[in-house]
């Protein structure tokens, strides 16, 4: 027994010194040193030893165990001195080489217009409000002259929640609920997103951005609402720029208007952008109806005012001459990386 001790001691120093893993290096510890490894099964056969033999074989297996367990732990110890080395060296950076550059983002088109609008609202005296997303019919509706039985709600199909809950259509709830805190004088924008059951195309998007202006005071006229939205066209498109109200209908607004400026591309001579009117729509205005004014508890009798309502998404595609509106929303850096 004594002469197989000494082959599997020489034996297990030979293959540990050979090992060149720690994969290897733990198959070796189980090989020898494990439940069924070949010094424990020596352990196991020292009772067909004599009394007087077993505690000096017994001894020997042990010192070999220790020394097996020693070059084990010193082999395994260098192994993975070497393997963490070679993960340093190869991980090795260059400090002297040139960072990779950091490419910086840009305003979307959309939030480059619409800053741009607010900063001549606000030269002008208006502050920005804002209003939630999800509205009640009673904000998005019935406070606008807009009863359940109006007509004028078949022209916008509307995402509902529930029974009187819905995404508004229109940025116009804000000025209800401004009306309501806030005494006149009033002068305030509402820019924000809306929704509408549209189809999508070149022109048309289920969620779309709107910039509305609500202005209420003493003597509030025509006038007025032409003059603002005329410095409004002048800081957007050039102050060479003509404004032409058109008769229209809204149910919040008496009179009401649709508002057209000179086409910029031809300069109203009518080329294929403004389809050869010479003119392009932007957006539609008009004085308070007094039945609005009445549901925010404001006198008709004493107050007036003027509301206009802008498309953001329309004057962003003119503005930059963008053809289709899907191009705002898709995200592809090639065609935003321009802007």
């Amino acid at each position: 027994m004594k002469e197989q001790l000494n082959g599997i001691l020489e034996t297990a120093k030979a293959s540990i010194l050979a090992a060149d893993s720690e994969q290897s290096i733990e198959e070796l510890r189980v090989k020898y040193l494990g439940k069924k490894g070949e010094l424990t099964a020596l352990l196991k056969q020292m009772g067909s030893l004599s009394p007087e033999e077993r505690p000096k074989m017994g001894q020997l297996v042990n010192e070999a165990k220790a020394q097996v367990e020693a070059l084990i732990t010193d082999k395994a110890k260098e192994l993975k001195e070497k393997a963490t080395e070679l993960k340093l060296k190869e991980e090795t950076i260059d400090i002297t080489m040139p960072a990779k550059a950091v490419k910086r983002g840009k305003l979307h088109p959309l939030n480059t217009v619409l800053n741009d609008m607010i900063d001549i609202f606000q030269s002008m005296g208006f502050d920005v409000v804002d209003g939630p997303e999800v509205e009640t019919d009673h904000y998005n509706f019935e406070c606008l002259n807009v009863p359940a039985d109006h007509p004028a709600r078949d022209m916008q199909d509307t995402f509902y929640l529930a029974e009187n809950l819905l995404l508004r259509t229109q940025t116009s709830a804000a000025q209800i609920r401004t009306m309501e805190t806030r005494k006149p004088p009033i002068r305030v924008i509402c820019p924000g997103r809306v929704f509408r059951a549209d189809e999508v195309d070149a022109t048309h998007s289920p969620v779309f951005h709107q910039i509305e202006g609500l202005v209420v005071d003493k003597g509030i006229t025509l006038c007025d609402l032409k003059g603002v939205l005329e410095q409004f066209a002048h800081e957007i498109y050039g102050s060479d720029t003509k404004v032409k109200f058109r008769p229209s209908f809204f149910p919040f607004t008496e009179p009401s208007v649709e508002v057209d400026v000179s086409c910029s591309e031809c300069g109203g001579k009518g080329c294929r952008v403004c389809k050869g009117a010479g003119w392009i729509e932007i957006l539609g205005a008009g004085m308070v109806h007094p039945n609005v004014l009445r549901s925010c508890g404001i006198d008709p009798e004493v107050y007036s005012g003027f509301a206009f309502g802008i498309g953001l998404d329309r004057l962003t595609t003119t503005r930059y001459k963008i053809s289709d509106i899907r191009l705002l929303f898709e995200n592809d850096k090639r065609f935003l990386e321009q802007f």
